[in-house]
């Protein structure tokens, strides 16, 4: 989305990811489908600046992929919390949960297997944080399930809001016109204060009033 010399300097000027997330980016790029998937150094240190930030007690992930996002989630956790991660894609499984393992912080992480829309109304937890990044034609959906379950003052992030820059295009495919509906949906939502930042592939990121 930006010139690749920006996101290099950007990179180059943010503190470093550490060993086992450079660990997942490898990995995940050298053997698992769509790498670009990944969020990847930059990203992955604004999501930990964010935890760090609201100190949740407990974050929701939908869309768990190789892992290196939970881990950058649970990074600001205060004592006692966790984040609870769900995803469907079973092909995956051990590979993140060897990655949680290795990462000292398999206690605080529960990774769920299972269709969101499903698990999503059996969850009772109150939560400080959530991070959407699964199937880009339920993010509406997703937001619904949830909503209730944020306190004020809580926040919710949404990725991949811009599509590669789709959603400025004339003729929007289905994910894309998907996107474009939550995007506007969000902002006409007055539960919430939202700013989109072009930060990668976009992030939506709202306040709960």
């Amino acid at each position: 989305m930006i010139d690749s010399r920006i996101q290099a300097y950007c990179e180059a000027h943010t503190t470093a990811e550490g060993k086992i997330l450079e660990d997942i980016d490898r990995d995940t790029h050298a053997h698992v489908l769509m790498p670009r998937m990944l969020s990847g150094h930059l990203q992955g240190r604004l999501l930990a600046m964010i935890s760090h930030m609201v100190k949740p007690r407990c974050v929701l992930e939908i869309g768990t992929y190789t892992g290196y996002s939970a881990l950058c989630l649970a990074e600001g956790l205060a004592p006692g919390g966790k984040v609870i991660t769900l995803d469907k894609n079973e092909e995956l499984e051990a590979r993140v949960r060897k990655v949680f393992a290795a990462s000292g912080k398999e206690g605080q992480i529960d990774y769920r297997l299972g269709d969101a829309r499903t698990i999503l109304p059996t969850l009772h937890e109150v939560f400080d944080l959530v991070f959407i990044d699964a199937d880009k034609e339920n993010y509406s959906l997703y937001f619904d399930l949830v909503i209730d379950r944020v306190p004020s003052g809580g926040y919710l992030i949404a990725d991949n809001v811009l599509w590669s820059g789709k959603v400025v295009e004339p003729k929007p495919d289905k994910d894309t016109r998907a996107l474009m509906d939550f995007n506007q949906k969000i902002h006409e939502d007055t539960r919430v204060e939202n700013v989109l930042l072009p930060v990668r592939d976009g992030l939506m990121v709202m306040r709960k009033k």
